[in-house]
């Protein structure tokens, strides 16, 4: 393969990786990214409505050539998407210094990587060797897993789970000892009261675990005075044993979701032209002042005309910027990981341009004030950022991401109110 060739398949590759991965690890605004993630989300939904309908025998009969359409399409989507994945493994950052070959290795031994492939193999095998369709269920189910890499909140549950691995499972441990020694204690006070339910210790373990799981289906209960008393007492260490894996479970999640926003916060400082070049510490010290704002679709951000006192990131949502130049009318839109407003916070200049959120808006929004504050006890930092603008003032702004009001740049600071 020519030279030529191999950079064009490169490209491709790199651009089906664009499209594909809407994580953490891909772009931060591709609308042909999104619209593929939303449409295998909902192939996902589908697949999952689908196989609870199906269980219901008048609809299988009625709509039996709905639902095997279904699963068609939906094998031959998700089969295509997974030979695509792992082409473009290579790409992730954790794979790139590997070979194409190890890449791919390691993608397909990975979670996500397995969740795949048992979302499409075991049918793909019905097809070949005659089965037990029921047994698919299993396996038509495993399909809601694949939501865990469009979905924030279950990538951070599931990191939550693996991150206390240990301690959950030393809560299991300690709720085995507990359920042992309860069912033996009950087996020796119950067992000749009733030897069919507490007659032998493995009997008496179901009590044991129903009552420590604060379930008590009621079907074995002591009867015995000394009974009753142990049953008590198993009642209270079952509420202690069942709120101590709760309780590490959400400390854990609580903590990954401030780590991912605190992640998904900083990536988006750093990419700041303004901050690109600051240390670790004088980020974290940029962090603390960002507060966030929440829009509706159609509500206006900033009017042109209105000085500037603060800049904006787009965390999540789209903005569209409203700029007036040379008699026309120019719209530009603005998604998440994008800022705006920055050069006019430091010249303390009015807006030349009016923002709207095109839809339901998260930003993290810098205060002039604490802007001008940090570059006081900052030197570094503020050298730094008069530096950046310094060397904007003699050129025009016209890149996607940055301040895009070049209007801007021209005013002086005694130009605002």
């Amino acid at each position: 393969m020519t030279r030529h060739g191999r950079d064009a398949v490169a490209k491709l590759r790199r651009r089906l990786y664009e499209i594909l991965e809407q994580g953490p690890q891909g772009p931060v605004n591709d609308r042909l990214g999104r619209i593929t993630s939303q449409l295998i989300v909902a192939l996902i939904v589908v697949n999952l409505v689908a196989v609870v309908l199906e269980s219901v025998p008048d609809y299988a009969v009625r709509f039996d050539r709905l639902f095997l359409a279904i699963e068609l399409v939906s094998l031959v989507a998700f089969t295509i998407e997974y030979g695509l994945r792992v082409w473009v493994a290579a790409e992730h950052t954790p794979y790139r210094h590997l070979e194409d070959g190890t890449a791919r290795l390691k993608f397909v031994l990975s979670a996500f990587g397995m969740i795949d492939l048992l979302a499409v193999l075991p049918f793909w095998f019905a097809f070949l060797v005659p089965a037990d369709l029921r047994i698919l269920l299993i396996f038509r189910t495993v399909r809601f897993l694949k939501l865990a890499r469009y979905s924030p909140g279950m990538r951070s549950l599931l990191a939550a789970l693996y991150g206390e691995r240990r301690a959950l499972f030393g809560c299991l441990v300690i709720l085995l000892g507990a359920t042992l020694v309860a069912a033996t204690l009950m087996h020796l006070v119950e067992r000749y009261a009733q030897p069919d339910k507490f007659g032998t210790i493995p009997d008496a373990m179901w009590w044991a675990v129903v009552t420590l799981g604060t379930i008590g289906y009621g079907d074995v209960v002591p009867i015995t005075p000394l009974g009753k008393i142990i049953a008590a007492g198993t009642v209270f260490v079952g509420l202690v044993m069942m709120a101590l894996p709760v309780g590490i479970v959400a400390t854990a999640f609580a903590e990954e979701i401030h780590r991912r926003d605190f992640v998904v916060t900083w990536g988006m400082v750093a990419r700041v032209p303004l901050f690109s070049g600051l240390s670790a510490g004088e980020i974290a010290d940029i962090m603390q002042l960002l507060r966030a704002q929440q829009m509706e679709a159609g509500e206006v951000l900033v009017r042109r005309g209105e000085p500037a006192h603060s800049m904006y990131f787009v965390a999540a949502g789209e903005v569209e910027i409203e700029h007036k130049h040379k008699h026309e009318h120019e719209r530009i839109r603005l998604g998440a990981g994008h800022f705006f407003g920055e050069i006019a916070v430091l010249r303390r200049a009015r807006r030349s341009a009016t923002v709207i959120a095109t839809t339901r808006t998260s930003l993290l929004v810098l205060d002039a004030h604490d802007l001008h504050a940090l570059m006081d006890r900052q030197l570094q930092i503020a050298e730094r950022i008069r530096d950046v603008a310094r060397s904007r003032l003699g050129r025009e702004i016209t890149a996607a991401k940055g301040d895009l009001l070049t209007e801007e740049l021209d005013e002086t600071p005694e130009s605002a109110d």
